[in-house]
């Protein structure tokens, strides 16, 4: 089971005496949550403490049958913490419950010789949100949106996959303005505009999906996902169980934190990537092809390096090519002057196939704003001659999609993607050309 990053904590306090159904509620409590799927949780027996009714219970030897404090720990993914917690607060007449974010670095049952072996149900994510065929299509929307989720799959009353709603489905087929992750940046008049076309439009979960999808066996092995990702570039895959119904979620990024964890301490010589029998090598997997521009370079000539690679991104590289930041299309979003949002809006939803291309050039405004305001830096590289896992280890670390790839002198020699990565666990016959770009 996946779990890194960004969860839940719930810390419940109960006293030993308290029973739930005739049986020990912190007992019932660890039942229900393996029951439900939960990652783990642990209890733990105070030596003394006092509640709601101010009373203190130690651990005494004179009076050992004291009701002493029991706390039960549980980390998890948020989606899963909000499910049961209603269920549990129902079992809790008389505790405290605390909720808290942390950030998980690592949950793993034990390193393996060979991680692409091991079934998918060991990485994937198990607690999946759903929309039936019939859902609106502006409920579609508004839940993505609000759960910050990228994708939703489509299932039947009997839990089988129907289909798949992507940020790509969203463009093309609702008329959103901007992939999800964006969205933040339109105004909320901008928003409300974009809902109100949705529900005039009436459409269904069914009328923006994308059907048939690819899925892949909870049994199956981690290798099988690997392949059908970079087959057919997809960056996430279903999981279904013996029965085809929905069991979990798969991505690219869940595999490569999966792979991470196995590889050798950063101590130890690297070779290649743990599992990965090709031993492709960063140059190799790199794509060369990589958009630049100049720090001085103006809002235009940025969106036009990006239009001519077809790409969402671009390297700010100074006068001998070497990086100095990146700029995304969030980055012109959230950065640019607000006079050329309009002209933004357009010129990126083109960009990212929601429209065909536009019938005539739409120029940007002149603004003061130049590359070297928008991008984010610094950047991070990696050189050419570093192992893959090096750069493996950096992505996952650092929570970066893309490594500008420099050679000896710092120079920008290609850009090396989450893709193209994941191609590189796979042996040469099969690993394909390197990534076009996808995220």
């Amino acid at each position: 089971m996946q779990l890194q990053g960004k969860a839940l904590r719930v810390i419940i306090y109960i006293g030993e005496s308290d029973h739930y159904q005739g049986k020990a509620l912190h007992m019932a409590l660890l039942h229900f949550l393996k029951q439900e799927g939960a990652s783990g949780a642990t209890v733990v027996r105070g030596l003394a403490g006092f509640g709601a009714h101010s009373r203190i219970h130690t651990a005494s030897i004179v009076d050992l049958s004291t009701d002493l404090p029991i706390r039960l720990e549980w980390v998890d993914e948020p989606a899963l913490v909000e499910r049961l917690l209603p269920q549990i607060r129902q079992m809790i007449d008389d505790g405290l419950i605390t909720v808290d974010e942390v950030n998980v670095v690592q949950y793993a049952p034990g390193r393996r010789p060979d991680p692409l072996a091991q079934p998918v149900q060991d990485v994937m994510r198990r607690e999946v949100v759903t929309v039936s065929p019939h859902t609106p299509a502006v409920e579609v929307v508004t839940l993505l949106l609000q759960k910050g989720y990228r994708s939703l799959p489509v299932v039947d009353g009997d839990g089988r996959i129907q289909g798949i709603i992507t940020d790509g489905d969203l463009l093309r087929r609702a008329g959103l303005q901007a992939r999800l992750d964006l969205q933040p940046e339109l105004s909320d008049a901008g928003w409300q505009q974009q809902l109100a076309a949705l529900r005039a439009q009436g459409g269904t979960a069914v009328d923006l999906m994308t059907s048939p999808v690819h899925t892949i066996a909870a049994a199956d092995p981690l290798q099988q996902a690997v392949a059908l990702m970079a087959a057919h570039h997809l960056k996430r895959l279903p999981v279904v169980d013996g029965h085809g119904r929905l069991a979990g979620w798969i991505s690219r990024v869940d595999i490569l934190r999966a792979i991470e964890y196995h590889q050798p301490a950063a101590t130890e010589p690297e070779q290649t990537l743990t599992g990965a029998p090709g031993g492709a090598t960063i140059a190799e997997l790199m794509y060369r092809d990589v958009p630049t521009v100049a720090p001085q370079a103006t809002l235009e000539k940025i969106m036009l390096a990006l239009e001519q690679n077809s790409r969402r991104r671009a390297v700010v590289v100074d006068s001998e090519r070497r990086p100095l930041g990146m700029i995304t299309d969030g980055d012109l979003l959230r950065r640019a002057p607000e006079a050329a949002r309009p002209g933004l809006w357009q010129r990126l939803r083109s960009l990212l196939g929601g429209t065909s291309a536009l019938p005539a050039p739409f120029v940007l405004p002149e603004v003061t704003a130049t590359a070297a305001d928008l991008m984010s830096a610094p950047a991070i590289t990696i050189p050419v001659t570093a192992v893959p896992a090096a750069a493996l280890r950096l992505m996952v670390q650092q929570g970066i999609k893309r490594l500008p790839v420099v050679d000896g002198d710092g120079r920008l020699v290609g850009l090396l993607g989450r893709g193209s990565l994941l191609r590189g666990l796979l042996a040469p016959a099969d690993a394909g050309a390197p990534d076009a770009g996808a995220a």
